[in-house]
């Protein structure tokens, strides 16, 4: 249960009353009230702080007595989901003994007294919401600082939480209004800034995010916003907005197989409706703040499921159109973007890890990966320019991707769509890897030791068991040339006519197992983030060589390939949802078992049935563990009257 705690300690402010008559303390306590806390408790002082605390098992708030705000901004603190412990950060010019803070990523790095960092982004905005896991430490820091008296009493409370490591993310206001005053002046002033903003409106503004992709922005985000009040006035909560968006897109691949000008357009208007409603879920969720671990899992999924299959749409609409390799460019589009998605993934957790951290004494300020940082970073405060549209549309993003597939089927046709994507995309990825690579070489920090390496390598027991070698990168890279290599000979042997020997599926998996030789292997090296991808492009490219190789519908390895991408997308949606590993993932036998599995039925002359099999296996150990870990553990943690839910929806 969450705890709110106004801290009454601050005197002037705690003395000051409000145009109604009521005391700013009594005012903040009704406002965390009106924002959804049910146990609200005001704190004479740290030290009753601390013991209030103490003996909470939930998140808990914390304000002090000086901040005048919209309620809206309190419960936006109380409910944001970028993390479990969450302060408010002001633009505000800090006054004295308040607390200013140097903001990397959306987390607070570094705080200090006013003038001592001279690169503070912001001051601290008198309330945080800190999470259960850090809630001794937040006891600890009261206690701490009920010893001092230099500043104010929720400053000093912060300082020192924020000293002893706490990762803390930044909640800025944007729109509403949010001041700390000490003066009746000041109170005064604030309270005309609030009562001048309608709060519903700014709310339904901040319900878009505040930087987006061109598509999303200029052809979404204009009128989203409407649909958005409209499903909120129906009830419609955003997991129902996300499946009514994966029926769109399914409606979209069925017309897009179809094929014929009128289906084409018709799957076009269906998929570019889907994608609006894709970016509603989220804007909803932020709208009506109705945040969930399980939302945000299923949105990621479902995004990525949505434009699979409409790949399967288009592969099937160009073979049908009578190209012969409808369905292999579907294969290689999908391929290409979940391996794209895994560096994403992963360069996302890199840069979050390396804002944490103070940069090695042994990184230069310059340096190519230097300056590319200090000009990304530039270009990404030029908000609107061009540089900084071109940057965003460059890497192609979802809507872009979806606003490209539309107009390209929609005017040319599926097969066209495919190519296009496909070429775009490929540069893209050039792009962004050749740029990622040197900005992470200039980083140098370490990724994958703050994880569990084997779940996130997608390891099985027979990787486990083999020797350690150093290099895990060089060696993942390896095993994927390996597994390439025995595609296009796989590719040229079947188009002579001729069937490819079980002993060179047999040597493409041993070069493909290199990729395990490095399992045990510390991965502390500046690239080896790079590691999962490489893995997951290395057995996907293993098991469509079986595939061909084995004369297998190109349906049946585009369904199984897809399959994988669910079991991969499901890890690093629970990564960056930080949520536990699922918990059939040991079902899953690892990359290296599945790919063995498939080498033995190739050469058995089995290819099909084995991917067939195997596939259907895989998908039902995904959906029994997405039930095991969304409904049967969940309900089993209500009936225990110990347990302590959590989690946070990521709006999509």
């Amino acid at each position: 249960m969450t705890l709110a705690i106004v801290l009454a300690a601050d005197p002037p402010a705690a003395g000051l009353t409000t145009a109604a008559g009521a005391s700013l303390v009594d005012r903040l306590a009704g406002q965390w009230r009106r924002a959804g806390v049910a146990d609200v408790r005001i704190a004479a002082d740290l030290g009753e702080l601390a013991a209030l605390v103490t003996a909470s098992s939930g998140p808990v708030l914390v304000s002090g007595a000086d901040l005048v705000a919209h309620t809206a901004v309190l419960k936006h603190v109380a409910t944001s989901p970028v993390g479990p412990t969450v302060a408010l950060v002001l633009t505000d010019p800090a006054a004295a003994g308040q607390v200013t803070v140097r903001e990397e990523r959306g987390q607070v790095v570094a705080v200090g007294a006013p003038g001592e960092l001279p690169d503070a982004t912001g001051v601290f905005g008198g309330a945080l919401r800190v999470g259960p896991a850090d809630l001794p430490a937040l006891a600890a820091a009261a206690r701490a600082a009920a010893g001092t008296a230099a500043g104010s009493a929720v400053d000093r409370l912060f300082a020192d939480l924020a000293a002893r490591g706490t990762l803390t993310f930044a909640h800025r206001v944007r729109l509403l209004v949010a001041r700390r005053v000490t003066t009746g002046a000041e109170l005064a002033a604030a309270e005309a800034a609030v009562a001048a903003v309608e709060e519903d409106k700014a709310e339904l503004r901040l319900s878009v995010k505040e930087r987006d992709d061109f598509f999303t922005t200029f052809f979404v985000s204009t009128w989203s916003p409407y649909v958005t009040k409209a499903a909120a006035r129906i009830g419609l909560g955003p997991t129902a907005v996300t499946m009514i968006s994966v029926l769109f897109a399914v409606a979209a691949a069925l017309l897009f197989g179809v094929g014929g000008r009128p289906a084409l357009a018709a799957g076009a208007v269906l998929l570019y409706l889907g994608f609006v409603l894709d970016c509603v879920d989220g804007q909803l969720a932020r709208y009506t703040r109705h945040f969930s671990a399980w939302g945000g899992w299923l949105d990621t999924m479902a995004d990525r499921a949505k434009e699979y299959v409409v790949y399967a749409g288009l592969g099937y609409g160009a073979t049908h159109a009578g190209f012969r390799y409808g369905w292999a460019l579907a294969i290689a589009a999908m391929t290409l973007q979940t391996v794209r998605h895994m560096t994403d993934t992963w360069y996302g957790v890199l840069h979050d890890e390396a804002a944490r951290r103070p940069r090695p004494a042994t990184v230069e300020a310059g340096g190519i990966g230097g300056k590319l940082n200090a000009a990304s970073t530039k270009v990404q405060a030029d908000t609107g320019s061009v540089s900084y549209w071109l940057k965003r549309t460059v890497v192609f993003p979802i809507g872009e991707r979806w606003a490209l597939i539309a107009l390209a089927a929609a005017l040319f046709g599926p097969l066209v769509a495919l190519c296009a994507v496909l070429v775009w995309g490929t540069l893209a990825f050039a792009y962004t890897g050749a740029l990622r690579t040197l900005r992470a070489r200039w980083m140098r920090v370490p990724v994958l030791t703050t994880v569990d390496t084997t779940l996130h390598r997608d390891d099985g027991p027979l990787a486990r068991t083999l020797p350690v070698s150093r290099g895990p990168l060089a060696l993942a890279v390896f095993g994927a040339l390996g597994a390439a290599g025995l595609l296009l000979w796989a590719l040229v042997t079947v188009h002579a006519g001729h069937r490819l020997p079980g002993w060179a599926v047999t040597v493409g998996l041993v070069f493909l197992l290199s990729g395990a030789l490095g399992a045990r292997a510390v991965h502390d090296g500046p690239l080896d983030w790079l590691v999962p991808a490489a893995l997951r492009a290395g057995e996907y490219l293993f098991a469509i060589a079986v595939g061909v190789a084995g004369r297998a519908p190109a349906w049946l390895i585009f369904g199984y390939v897809f399959v994988l991408t669910l079991h991969h997308y499901d890890l690093t949606a629970r990564l960056e949802k930080r949520q536990a590993a699922p918990p059939l993932h040991a079902a899953t036998v690892g990359w290296e078992g599945r790919s063995a599995v498939l080498t033995v039925a190739s050469i058995a002359g089995i290819a099909s049935i084995a991917l067939a099999t195997l596939g259907a296996y895989l998908l039902v150990v995904f959906v029994a563990s997405v039930v095991l870990a969304w409904v049967v553990l969940p309900a089993r943690a209500r009936r225990t009257p110990a347990a302590v839910g959590g989690g946070d929806r990521s709006p999509g």
